[in-house]
């Protein structure tokens, strides 16, 4: 039973985001609605620098500052996944589905509005279908010493899903530097380790993070195979993330 959610789990991962590549193409499926597709490169994209407090901020929505999926590196065939699909693959990300337990407790993820006017996600997938990158935009976010601070404090977090145990081990990396000015960065390995010995499934991910404001990209290389990090796609999908997010 366990080894079978383990591999549902995988299916998941890697199976959903294609499919709702090929229904998302053929306008049917996942959803009616994709965030962000229409949106002109001339919309207003100024982020407020002043932080979360003040209720009266003009902030964009995500899906404005989302880097379109013709612009991911070629290799990779993105798209920008629906509403009810963020929801989902946003928390995936931090290997913690919504609803698990955690220990040690504390370390829930940070809190996230998963809906259209919080985040939204374009992912990109290798055309063997065994990698991902994923661009995800959070509005607001906490400042990003915030993140930091969660991430040291929660290193290695044991996780009960569904029946389905899981280790996250999240490791800081060197600080990538800022692709433009004012912009703050973090980066961190993270590995979510499910199943029983001889049956693990293991998926890993390197993630780039950039934030201006209260507005933070994050943007992630994920595999369930020991295939080496395609460093270079996604040292220049968080650049142009970045730059189209923050650059004016």
């Amino acid at each position: 039973m366990a080894v079978n959610a383990v591999r549902r789990r995988h299916e998941w991962h890697m199976g959903r985001v294609v499919m709702c590549a090929a229904l998302i193409v053929t306008a049917s499926g996942c959803s009616t609605t994709v965030a962000g597709t229409a949106t002109p490169e001339s919309a207003s994209k100024a982020i407020s620098v002043t932080g979360m407090s003040d209720p009266t901020l003009d902030r964009p929505l995500p899906a404005a500052l989302l880097l379109p999926p013709e612009r991911f590196h070629a290799s990779y065939h993105a798209v920008t996944l629906p509403p009810s699909a963020v929801a989902q693959a946003a928390p995936d990300l931090a290997g913690i589905p919504i609803g698990a337990k955690v220990e040690p407790p504390g370390c829930l993820p940070l809190p996230q509005n998963y809906g259209p006017e919080g985040t939204a996600m374009a992912v990109g997938t290798s055309a063997d279908g065994g990698a991902t990158i994923s661009v995800e935009v959070v509005v607001p976010a906490p400042e990003l010493p915030e993140l930091r601070k969660h991430l040291g404090e929660c290193g290695e977090v044991d996780v009960t899903h569904r029946g389905v145990t899981s280790t996250v081990t999240t490791v800081a990396a060197p600080n990538p530097l800022p692709p433009i000015g004012g912009v703050r960065t973090l980066a961190y390995t993270r590995t979510v380790t499910s199943g029983q010995p001889g049956h693990e499934l293991i998926q890993s991910m390197e993630t780039r993070g950039a934030q201006l404001g209260d507005a933070r990209i994050l943007v992630t290389y994920m595999t369930f195979d020991d295939r080496d990090v395609d460093r270079d796609a996604l040292d220049i999908a968080f650049h142009d993330a970045v730059v189209y997010a923050f650059g004016g």
